[in-house]
């Protein structure tokens, strides 16, 4: 047999592996954050959102929610001020939040027309539309860092209405609070807020990393599945820290609010999205709940 018939075969084989993935997942929701380096480079951004349209077309719910940081910085550079954090938050004044406001309205309709050229429906949305993200003021450590939000409640009819129209959401993280007024929200927040309140089967975090390690410098200590408990653990335990420590705690939170299970993905991976979810060996992290501990 030619290696032009086994590529074939190979291929063959890969789309069989994929069958029982795609039939388990079937009209389930999956909300995928979008975010970092995966993000600013184009051809990544490419793969991204054909993974994603796959989804869609293989019969997944798919939902995206994006970041924005480095093009938000990007743009506060360019009007000449000088972008600050506080414990990893973005210090967002009144400038800052128009600037923020902005970019990421421009990000979602890039994604939205990347989408549609694929040829599937998408719609674009904030936090703001439908009352999907109400927030209060969040504070870092007892200090104001400025037009930064904090969930309080989602209103999940706007993309329920969406997805039962076959539209694909594509959420900004922006929301309101009391008062009507506008608030960043940290994209991982929003995601993890917004898989719970739609009842997600999955929740995916396109991230600079390769996943999760015991020891991020022993490479070998890498974590390919845990629970909720474990994850829980390492924490307590001091093994995670720096931008790990909210994303596991957001993992955690995802898999006690009813997602069946989180992944932490390298975003910098052509299609990891798709490795992880339709083979058996996957690429990432896979947070689960405690009774799948068993599972194989």
């Amino acid at each position: 047999m030619n290696s032009e018939m086994n590529e074939v075969l190979a291929k063959a084989g890969v789309l069989i592996e994929a069958l029982p993935y795609i039939q388990k997942f079937n009209r389930k929701i999956i909300v995928v954050k979008y975010g970092g380096s995966a993000m600013a480079d184009e051809e990544l951004q490419k793969n991204v959102i054909k993974d994603v349209t796959l989804l869609k077309l293989v019969g997944f719910k798919p939902i995206i929610v994006h970041g924005g940081g480095k093009e938000i910085s990007r743009w506060v550079n360019k009007v000449g001020m000088e972008p600050r954090f506080v414990n990893g938050l973005r210090v967002t004044d009144s400038d800052t939040m128009e600037i923020a406001e902005m970019v990421l309205n421009k990000v979602n309709k890039r994604l939205v027309t990347m989408v549609e050229e694929l040829g599937v429906n998408a719609v674009g949305i904030s936090g703001k539309d439908g009352g999907l993200l109400k927030v209060q003021k969040k504070y870092s450590e007892g200090k104001d860092i400025g037009f930064v939000g904090e969930i309080t409640d989602v209103n999940p009819k706007i993309i329920h209405d969406m997805l039962e129209k076959d539209f694909l959401p594509i959420v900004a993280p922006i929301g309101l609070d009391d008062e009507y007024r506008t608030y960043n929200i940290n994209a991982d927040d929003a995601a993890c807020a917004i898989a719970k309140a739609v009842g997600a089967e999955k929740l995916a975090f396109l991230t600079d990393i390769e996943g999760l390690y015991k020891d991020i410098n022993d490479k070998s200590s890498f974590i390919s599945r845990l629970t909720a408990t474990e994850a829980d653990k390492l924490i307590a335990d001091g093994w995670i820290g720096g931008g790990m420590l909210p994303k596991l705690n957001n993992c955690t939170s995802a898999i006690r609010g009813g997602v069946n299970r989180v992944h932490i993905l390298d975003g910098r991976i052509a299609h990891t999205l798709l490795l992880e979810i339709f083979t058996k060996h996957g690429v990432g992290t896979a947070i689960v709940a405690d009774h799948e501990e068993m599972e194989q």
